[in-house]
């Protein structure tokens, strides 16, 4: 019996969630007696999970898997689940890890619980808390079935080094093209930006903006504090920026320890979206903006008077 967990990377280098679902996975497996293996697809290196408590990592090299494709990464983590007698499979829930968990679960025979927070409050019956209703609700979540698949909440349980002496194994998978369903023919991807999914800051800007030709106030922001540059939707809607930064219900969730909302007025489908972040601060001119309501902090002003402001203190702090 052991607790298998799915370790995602990109280029070869392994996301941050990667750290938090082999955190969480080698917790569950103290709670279950039992060990612990990480799952690494085109992975660099694989050693670097040792640090968070991987007592064994199963590698896989392997091209047709250079890019996402749910349905064949669910063909093989269903198959080193079975090799590895896994009763508990970990994964993120990321917008792949929630495309893939289902599928794994269907495969896996198991039951499936999905943005889970914290580890399990009991192992028998096996219990954990999720997020419910769009993040304004908490559910207490029993899991019957015997296999168990369980997406964790991005930024919830935290990244805990438990530095243990780990071993690597190759796996050679077996799968054919009809594990693929589909087939990427190209990737396009943004470059010289910190990924939204993986920052720890997040700085957006609304229509408050009043056009293109003022996110530079925005990108200046983000730079200064090492963050990741979002908008609201009607932003992306109107072009001024690309639909891969509009964050909310129907864009990226957002799990930030620091979102910083300039211009933005709060509409119910953004708040969804973000309201998984720690710490939210709004710049806005309207005090009954309903992001107030929302915020940790907030500042009642103009932007283009508070946000200059803000880059120069900050700018003064770091040098300081």
């Amino acid at each position: 019996m052991s607790v298998l967990v799915f370790a995602d990377s990109s280029e070869g280098k392994f996301k941050k969630s990667a750290f938090e679902v082999v955190s969480y996975g080698k917790k569950v497996a103290e709670q279950l007696e039992t060990t612990i293996v990480a799952l690494t697809i085109n992975a660099n290196d694989a050693t670097e999970l040792y640090a968070y408590g991987a007592e064994k990592v199963v590698t896989i090299s392997n091209d047709q898997l250079q890019n996402f494709n749910a349905k064949a990464y669910a063909v093989v983590i269903e198959q080193v689940a079975v090799k590895e007698n896994a009763t508990v499979v970990v994964l993120d829930s990321s917008v792949d890890g929630l495309y893939l968990a289902p599928l794994v679960a269907v495969k896996f025979n198991a039951g499936y619980a999905s943005n889970v927070v914290t580890a399990p409050s009991s192992t028998s019956p096996f219990t954990v808390k999720r997020k419910a209703f769009s993040n304004k609700a908490f559910s207490n979540t029993v899991i019957i079935t015997d296999k168990k698949v369980i997406s964790v909440a991005k930024n919830s349980y935290g990244v805990h080094e438990n530095a243990v002496s780990g071993g690597v194994e190759n796996f050679e998978v077996s799968i054919s093209d009809t594990d693929f369903g589909v087939k990427s023919i190209s990737v396009e991807k943004a470059s010289g930006t910190i990924s939204i999914a993986d920052a720890d800051i997040v700085v957006s800007g609304g229509r408050g903006l009043k056009g293109p030709e003022n996110w530079g106030m925005i990108e200046e922001l983000a730079e200064v504090l090492g963050a990741a540059t979002a908008c609201s939707k009607p932003v992306s809607d109107l072009g001024w920026r690309p639909h891969n930064e509009h964050v909310g219900q129907t864009g990226k969730p957002v799990a930030s320890n620091l979102y910083i909302a300039i211009g933005i007025s709060g509409a119910i489908q953004h708040l969804a979206g973000i309201n998984a972040s720690k710490v939210k601060v709004v710049i806005n001119t309207d005090p009954e903006a309903p992001f107030f309501k929302a915020a940790d902090y907030g500042i009642v002003g103009d932007a283009f008077e508070v946000v200059p402001k803000l880059i120069e203190k900050l700018k003064a702090f770091k040098q300081a």
